[in-house]
């Protein structure tokens, strides 16, 4: 067995403190697990590039051979977790991972940590840790990341629900229309003839839940067969239906839209802890189901960039670019708080895992309609927390389908120009919301969250249209323009001093390319 002396820092890792004073709660006996994730055996950059889509996606088997981890280094370091004290709960080449249970005093002594409990404003009490890991000297060019040691809230989910004020009077931007998914697939002019039949949908949730009696009577509503709607439990997560102000509202809006737009499809609901290590363990699970094989992977959770390590956003983006290795399509939500996204510095941010140059980041619109014919489409821009994320990544590069997009400068400093999104936009504000049901009753939501659902449930009629997975779908997108309806009105300016983005003819950091035509995108396929 080798032998392992010296602790480094693995780069990437350093977290902040949380921001409150800790607790004298933790035992040292507490149990609890780590997602140790290593690098790729060969680099995957001559197959994936974020140039073109793949044109023959690998199989399972081909990838893990590949660009999975490394037999001989998985074994390394899960023997350095053993003389630790640590025990394997999973070793899985496909997705580069060891997972491993131990104690608060184990881990601390095996990756030279200091872990406390910490209390957050809603009374939530999690783990938490500040500085780097450490990890031995013979593993540190080896690892991507270690997951699970601090585990804070990682993400938000990006749906509003339309409220009425107190008293039962409307609010003044109460619901002008709202639309069923499936009305929405033919405004959005999506293929007809299809139904998704032989897809299957993955739907990333961390928490919330759905109730099956729900689901039955929201589509007997919209006349439609129910899909077959499965959970799947990642690190614990389970379907906890609860009420309809929680999480479930998430959930049951990622389900009815997909499921509306695309009633042939099977819908996989991974339900995970909203940790990191909860968040990237459903995404690799999902990509590497050799029991559901997903073909589009939803997502409507999501944080700004700042409040992730880079080790995270490293390790995610890696794995969405496994994704377009597999040919498998990654939707998610842009975030529903403007140029700002929730982060109160003065600067612009735009939310992550969106802005991953793999996944096809979904941003809002107001919609106003006659009927099916559309009126006005303008940029969701209701207030400063009610507005659809965009702009400039700071932790990615331009990418090569963005090169002749006309991508702006960051507005936070004239200078940088990075990964821009949204990629495409739908409807999203609340006020043109989507009709739903969550936990017995019937509600108007609205969000980004619903968009990426949206785009998943148009993946997966495409694909049973050709037959085959659309795989990595920005580099189509940005080469056929075309296939969108341009929005040249509105703004998601909600960062004092201007910081923010307007819409313009083409591109913007507001709308992206605009409101997909689906059928004007399966020609262009």
């Amino acid at each position: 067995m080798a032998r392992f002396d010296t602790l480094v820092p693995l780069p990437g890792s350093d977290k902040t403190a949380p921001n409150s004073d800790p607790l004298n709660t933790l035992k040292p006996t507490d149990v609890f697990d780590v997602t140790v994730r290593v690098k790729r055996r060969q680099p995957i950059e001559s197959l994936v590039s974020t140039e073109a889509t793949v044109a023959q996606p690998l199989t399972q088997s081909q990838y893990t051979a590949q660009f999975g981890g490394d037999p001989a280094t998985l074994r390394l370091v899960e023997d350095y977790l053993h003389t630790q004290g640590l025990s394997t709960v999973l070793l899985s080449a496909a997705r580069r991972s060891v997972i491993v249970r131990g104690t608060v005093a184990q881990f601390s002594a095996a990756f030279g940590v200091s872990l406390a409990n910490y209390k957050a404003p809603d009374g939530t009490v999690f783990r938490g840790r500040s500085g780097p890991v450490q990890v031995p000297a013979e593993l540190v060019d080896l690892l991507e990341g270690v997951f699970g040691l601090d585990n804070r809230p990682a993400a938000t989910a990006h749906f509003q629900v339309l409220r009425k004020e107190a008293g039962g009077i409307a609010n003044p931007r109460a619901v002008t229309t709202s639309f069923n998914p499936n009305q929405l697939a033919n405004i959005y002019n999506y293929p007809t003839g299809v139904t998704g039949k032989g897809q299957r949908i993955a739907i990333i949730e961390l928490g919330g839940g759905f109730r099956p009696a729900d689901i039955t009577a929201y589509f007997k509503s919209l006349g439609l067969k129910a899909p077959v709607v499965k959970a799947v439990s990642v690190d614990g997560g389970v379907n906890s239906p609860s009420t309809a102000n929680s999480a479930d509202g998430e959930v049951m809006l990622d389900i009815e839209v997909a499921g509306a737009v695309a009633p042939g499809a099977q819908l996989i609901v991974y339900f995970a802890p909203n940790t990191d290590k909860g968040f990237l363990d459903a995404i690799t699970t999902a990509l590497h189901d050799t029991v559901n094989k997903p073909s589009v992977i939803s997502i409507s959770w999501g944080a700004a960039e700042k409040n992730w390590t880079a080790q995270s956003l490293t390790t995610f983006n890696q794995a969405f670019q496994g994704a377009a290795a597999l040919g498998i399509t990654v939707c998610a939500a842009a975030g529903d708080t403007g140029s700002g996204d929730g982060v109160n510095d003065g600067k612009a941010h735009v939310d992550f895992p969106a802005s991953s140059p793999f996944v096809l980041a979904c941003g809002g619109t107001n919609l106003k309609t006659n009927g099916n014919v559309i009126i006005s489409e303008t940029v969701w821009h209701a207030s400063k927390d009610s507005a659809t994320g965009g702009g400039i990544s700071d932790a990615f590069d331009l990418p090569d389908y963005q090169q002749k997009a006309g991508v702006p400068p960051s507005v936070n400093d004239g200078k940088r120009v990075g990964r821009g999104l949204p990629d495409v936009s739908a409807v999203a504000d609340p006020a043109t919301g989507y009709n739903v049901r969550v936990d017995g009753q019937n509600m108007v939501i609205g969000g980004t969250s619903a968009v990426s659902p949206l785009m998943a449930g148009l993946v997966a009629l495409l694909n049973q249209q050709r037959a085959k997975p659309v795989g990595f779908l920005n580099p189509i997108l940005y080469a056929n323009p075309a296939v969108c309806r341009d929005i040249t009105q509105g703004d998601n300016i909600t960062v004092a001093g201007n910081k923010g983005y307007k819409a313009q003819p083409g591109w913007d950091a507001a709308t992206g390319l605009g409101v997909v035509d689906g059928q004007k995108l399966a020609k262009a396929i």
